[in-house]
């Protein structure tokens, strides 16, 4: 396993290793694609860990939480049952209250998904867009420059 913070640090991507289980497969003994959303977002999750935030901590400081705005998946070639693979997230455009995402699946050298994934930062009471806290922000332009 990777040290997160060091490596978010350190450069971009981001990569968060996942193993592939039995129970990620379907009938065929391939990743179920559905499942690519859900280690995408234990990506995501590791991500914001590694810079130093908490998800629960955000909502309950700032009264926000990031939502999936919009995600478009490519599924290039398939994982399989015991496959080691390297969740990768990589920042695009940060905006007042979104932030582009690139995301990649690899096993080794070899791509097997890719998503263009769009966070909105919301106010949990309304689920309005708001700016994303400064503090936040601040952090992930750190990784950029």
């Amino acid at each position: 396993m990777n040290d997160g913070l060091e490596q978010t640090q350190r450069k971009q991507p981001f990569t968060w290793p996942v193993r592939i289980y039995y129970e990620d497969t379907d009938s065929a003994g391939i990743v179920y694609y559905a499942n690519y959303l859900c280690y995408f977002e234990r990506a995501r999750t590791e991500w914001l860990r590694a810079l130093g935030f908490e998800q629960t901590d955000i909502a309950a400081q700032h009264g926000v939480v990031f939502v999936v705005r919009s995600i478009t998946v490519e599924y290039l070639a398939p994982a399989r049952f015991n496959d080691a693979l390297e969740i990768s997230v990589e920042l695009g455009d940060v905006g007042a209250s979104q932030i582009k995402l690139t995301q990649r699946v690899t096993r080794g050298t070899d791509k097997l998904v890719e998503a263009q994934v769009r966070l909105a930062c919301v106010n949990i009471a309304a689920m309005k867009p708001v700016r994303i806290p400064t503090i936040i922000k601040a952090k992930i332009s750190e990784i950029t420059t």
